[in-house]
C-alpha cells in the first residue's frame, strides 16, 4: 500500500485514499514525531493523531484536509512532551476535542475533554476507531484502530483490513521504550494479547516515528522481542 507523496521533517504530507478515509502522514519537530489526520471522506470531519510539535505545519495539514481549519478531536497517544507540543495552540485555535488516555491526562499540559479506556469508541464523522490500551511506554498510551468495510473500491483498499496507530508502543522492530522490566512485560502482554492475537498479517501499523510497518513484518520477532528484554 503506498502514499502519494514522502514524508520528511518539515515537508509535505503523504496522503493515503481509502473508500471511506484519507489518511494523512506529516514529520513535525526536532524527534520527526510522526502526526496523522484522518478525514472522513463523506462528512469531512476529522481527527488528528497526536499535536506533536509545529502547530503552524499541523494547522497546514488540517486545512489540507478539510480547505478550513476544521478539526473535531485530537488524540494524544501518551505523555510524553514530544507527543504534545502544540497540542495547546492547535486546541486553542481549532476548538477541537481533545482525548487521551485515562491514566496520562494528569501529566498532558491541556484539559483532556475525554478520558479513553481499553475498549473504547471515537467517532470521525460517521466512522468509528477503538481504543487499544498498550500499558508499558507510559501507564496510560493508547493506540487506534480504523477496520475498512467489507465493501471496497479504492485500488488501494482491501476489505477488512485493520489500520493501527500506535504512538510510541510499537516501531517496526520492537515495542516502544520502557524504563524497568515491569512495564516491558505489561507492554509486551498487551502487544501480544491486544494487537497480535487479535489482528491479522495485513494489519498496517502507523508509529509516532519513522516509518510504518505491517503487523506480518513483525509477528515472528516477537519472541526475540520478549527474550531480548527491549
Amino acid at each position: 500500500m503506498t502514499y502519494t507523496g514522502v514524508v520528511r521533517p518539515g515537508g509535505p504530507s503523504a496522503v493515503r485514499e481509502l473508500d471511506e478515509i484519507t489518511i494523512r502522514k506529516a514529520s513535525v519537530g526536532s524527534m520527526d514525531n510522526n502526526a496523522y489526520l484522518l478525514t472522513c471522506r463523506a462528512s469531512g470531519h476529522q481527527l488528528l493523531v497526536d499535536a506533536a510539535a509545529d502547530p503552524e505545519r499541523l494547522l497546514a495539514l488540517v486545512r489540507e484536509g478539510s480547505g478550513t481549519a476544521r478539526l473535531d478531536t485530537i488524540v494524544t497517544t501518551h505523555r510524553h512532551h514530544d507527543h504534545h507540543g502544540a497540542l495547546e495552540s492547535l486546541h486553542t485555535v481549532t476548538g477541537a476535542h481533545h482525548a487521551c488516555g485515562a491514566d496520562d491526562a494528569a501529566a498532558i499540559p491541556v484539559v483532556c475533554d475525554r478520558r479513553l479506556h481499553h475498549g473504547d469508541v471515537v467517532a470521525v464523522g460517521h466512522l468509528t476507531l477503538e481504543v487499544v490500551g498498550l500499558r508499558g511506554h507510559t501507564s496510560g498510551s493508547v493506540a487506534l484502530v480504523y477496520r475498512e468495510p467489507q465493501h471496497v473500491v479504492a485500488p488501494d483498499a482491501v476489505p477488512g483490513r485493520a489500520h493501527l496507530f500506535t504512538g510510541d508502543s510499537l516501531f517496526p522492530g520492537g515495542p516502544g521504550a520502557t524504563a524497568n522490566p515491569q512495564d516491558f512485560a505489561s507492554l509486551m502482554d498487551d502487544l501480544v494479547e491486544r494487537v497480535f492475537t487479535r489482528f491479522d498479517d495485513r494489519t498496517w501499523v502507523y508509529p509516532g516515528h519513522g516509518p510504518d510497518t505491517i503487523l506480518g513484518a513483525e509477528r515472528n520477532a516477537v519472541p526475540a522481542w520478549r527474550a531480548r528484554g527491549w
